[in-house]
């Protein structure tokens, strides 16, 4: 999936959930003071910001295989050094890093064993890798009512229930399979509010993801119909989504 979108695009799509995300799952790999970390598919930079708070801009390193985000990342996070490049050939030296963390991500990845075994590859024996995919399966993600409406339009639609971490059980055994050790899972939660209907629909329209490309593709018509199915399925403003995702960790 590529996301050659604005940076702003993502930001008001999934930019508001990253950046309350961004701190849990940071707590989750036990990012702490003295720590160099590697945050993998960075986007426009929501979990490298939450790293940089912690540790300091020399001491985060991030990629992203989007060159809109990493020009984006650039910008956004002076002193931090951002390549562009896919998770599954990070240009880094064996034991690079204390830790290595991948924030929605990996169901996205072309190979997420490989990947997850690049993020292990680089991070120093014994350190962590960690990440978390949101639970698109489970019906918890934060697209849920999108999707929902999506499926009486289109009942083959491809949901992103099938990614690679959606459902529950599944990020664990990618880390496993990838060479991780001590492998631990758990779920982390986050809440968005939203003014008004119109606020949580206008990202959908901007092309960003699977949900904006599918929405991309109706007609008029069609896409009309969507946002009323959306419209019946939330409740009266204002709102907040609540969405799960699905979070592991391993050791290298």
């Amino acid at each position: 999936m590529s996301f050659a979108v604005p940076a702003a695009s993502y930001d008001r799509f999934m930019g508001v959930y990253s950046a309350k995300l961004a701190p849990k799952l940071a707590d989750l790999a036990g990012v702490a003071a003295g720590q160099r970390v590697l945050d993998v598919g960075c986007g426009p930079g929501a979990l490298a910001a939450e790293l940089v708070s912690r540790l300091g801009a020399a001491s985060v390193t991030a990629v992203d295989p989007s060159e809109t985000f990493v020009e984006a990342a650039r910008e956004r996070l002076a002193g931090v050094r951002v390549e562009r490049a896919p998770a599954e050939r990070l240009p880094f030296p064996d034991d690079s890093f204390d830790a290595a963390i991948a924030q929605l991500v990996v169901h996205f990845m072309a190979d997420p064993i490989a990947g997850l075994g690049e993020m292990a590859r680089v991070t120093r024996t014994g350190c962590v890798v960690a990440a978390c995919v949101w639970d698109h399966a489970g019906g918890q993600g934060p697209l849920a009512a999108f999707w929902d409406a999506g499926r009486i339009l289109d009942p083959d639609v491809d949901d992103e229930s099938g990614f690679a971490g959606a459902r529950e059980g599944h990020l664990g055994e990618l880390l496993e399979t990838a060479g991780l050790s001590d492998v631990e899972e758990t779920a982390l939660t986050v809440g968005v509010e939203y003014a008004s209907f119109e606020d949580w629909w206008a990202p959908f329209t901007l092309g960003v993801g699977p949900a904006g490309a599918f929405t991309a593709r109706l007609d008029d018509a069609q896409r009309a119909e969507l946002e009323e199915l959306c419209r019946a399925r939330l409740p009266a403003s204002p709102f907040t989504i609540t969405a799960r995702a699905w979070a592991a960790r391993g050791r290298a």
